[in-house]
């Protein structure tokens, strides 16, 4: 099994403030979100019906999905509104110079893999 990786993924400036983008990586669809004093990154896909995170509106450290209203931390990924136990998964993310840096999971764990394990 490989060990999970850092991958370079923006410039700081590509993201701006209070907003959010999408990128693939490695089998992952993620949302990359400037926060103004950090930057987080979530899968990019509502649990509720899969409406894309980064077109969402960012509300303190949380996103408003822009298909159903539905609230996600993007500390976290838990689900504020409505509550509940969904959650959308979560990235570590660091800044080196101007980059923007996202780690991305072991091989085995990324979406499909799961699936032909199963």
């Amino acid at each position: 099994m490989t060990d999970a990786q850092w991958i370079r993924v923006t410039t700081t400036e590509s993201v701006p403030r209070r907003e959010g983008r999408a990128v693939s990586l490695g089998g992952w669809e993620l949302a990359i979100f400037n926060l103004g004093d950090r930057f987080l990154a979530v899968e990019n896909r509502c649990p509720h019906q899969g409406g894309p995170l980064a077109d969402g509106i960012v509300s303190g450290c949380a996103v408003v999905c822009p298909l159903h209203a539905w609230r996600v931390r993007l500390d976290s990924g838990q689900v504020e509104r409505p509550g509940g136990a969904a959650c959308v998964r979560t990235f570590a993310t660091r800044i080196e110079g101007d980059v923007v840096m996202v780690q991305l999971p072991a091989a085995a764990d990324t979406p499909g893999n799961a699936e032909r394990a199963a």
